[in-house]
């Protein structure tokens, strides 16, 4: 029973130091940081849009006080889209922006998001290409930021998004997993030399990404971040991350929406890095916590005792993510330590979840979690001799409003 005991407390002890590695490396990285001063040359802007997110208006008003050249592509699949009416009433207040709202989407993949982008990414006239989901906000150095970012060998740099303006519990849960546990990890993995891409922000040079594939070869897994991350390393090129993240307003979510959120990143990852996803099992407070438990069993401590131990590491890890939350700047009260609480209890089932199926939901359509394979690759061809019927559509909108 004693090395039992010692197995299970080198364990617990550990994934506490892992913990702690973490918040030190991604704290670093998350810290609010001088406006960058770099000038990067012109960049397309795309900002796919579906349905209203909260505080959408602003999120796409931030579009317009980017600071540098820039083109403004938002991207919409349907004319009757709510979100298009507030593209077009922003584009109309910016009469001086160089802004277009392109409507229309042909479904060659199963991720309806790519598709909607297509079409921008095709009309864009720079060279250097950023699709930033609108439901983020953008700071005035945004593209400076993401230009800095780059480096040697780099060929795409993404930001996770960091959630801000949490109304309820259910959105506390999700900030609590969007900040202390999603980003922390990201950022980690980044400071280690092994970044990957996340769908929020994915910035490059449109000459990367056909030496790496070109945009069919983002339809390779079933989430373009995870497809732009493979097809970048295939390329020889690695992904870095720009620092310290942009502000996603959550609002007031329901909670359905937020597992239902949660479970189709789970099954993507499971899906696109398989055996990353294995780890999981060990992700948040309880596995530690149980290990903790069962090496004071094992030793032959009473229940009390044993609950103590388990506390007791509970106690360190929300600690560490306390420290740094303050260290970084964030809020961190009650809610926010009820909230990761509430987060690590759900990361079991949701592991298992994310396992035992491969469908999700995606803004009201059901996708699957399943890789394109040589689908993506025919989707190059099929955008140099094929043009989308809402091309003809776009043009005639842009005579009749003047838009």
């Amino acid at each position: 029973m004693d090395s039992l005991a010692l197995i299970c407390a080198v364990a617990a002890l550990s994934l506490l130091f892992l913990h702690l590695l973490s918040a030190a490396l991604a704290g670093r990285a998350l810290r609010p940081q001088p406006r960058s001063c770099e000038t990067p040359p012109p960049i397309c802007v795309i900002r796919p849009l579906c349905g209203l997110d909260a505080d959408l208006s602003e999120t796409i008003e931030t579009t317009f006080a980017l600071e540098g050249d820039r083109e403004i592509i938002f991207c919409v699949a349907r004319d009757d889209d709510p979100a298009a009416a507030l593209a077009r009433a922003a584009i109309a207040r910016h009469r001086d922006a160089d802004a277009r709202l392109l409507v229309g989407a042909e479904r060659l993949t199963s991720n309806a998001k790519l598709d909607n982008c297509m079409k921008g990414w095709r009309a864009a006239t720079a060279e250097w290409i950023v699709l930033s989901d609108c439901n983020v906000l953008l700071p005035p150095d945004y593209l400076a930021r993401l230009w800095a970012a780059r480096g040697p060998g780099v060929g795409l740099v993404s930001a996770p998004p960091i959630g801000v303006r949490p109304a309820g519990f259910a959105a506390e849960i999700e900030a609590a997993t969007l900040n202390l546990f999603q980003a922390r990890l990201q950022y980690t993995v980044d400071a280690l030399g092994f970044g990957f891409a996340q769908g929020k922000t994915l910035f490059c040079a449109r000459a990367d990404l056909e030496r790496a594939g070109g945009y069919g070869a983002l339809a390779q897994e079933p989430a373009e971040d995870a497809a732009f991350t493979k097809a970048m390393r295939r390329a020889g090129m690695r992904v870095r991350l720009a620092g310290p993240g942009f502000g996603q307003p959550l609002g007031r979510r329901a909670w359905r929406d937020v597992w239902g959120r949660q479970l189709r990143w789970a099954r993507l990852r499971r899906a696109s890095f398989p055996a990353i996803y294995a780890f999981e099992i060990l992700a948040g407070s309880l596995p530690p916590a149980a290990l903790a438990t069962a090496a004071a069993l094992a030793w032959g401590a009473t229940d009390a005792e044993s609950v103590a131990a388990a506390l007791a590491t509970l106690a360190a890890w929300h600690a560490i993510e306390a420290a740094m939350a303050r260290a970084i700047g964030w809020r961190y009260d009650a809610r926010t330590l009820a909230a990761a609480l509430a987060r690590d209890a759900a990361l079991p089932a949701l592991f298992v979840a994310g396992l035992a199926g491969r469908d999700f939901d995606w803004r009201g359509e059901t996708a699957s979690a399943v890789a394109q394979g040589r689908r993506g690759r025919r989707i190059r061809r099929k955008m140099t001799i094929k043009r989308l019927d809402c091309d003809r559509a776009n043009d005639q909108h842009a005579r009749a409003t003047g838009l």
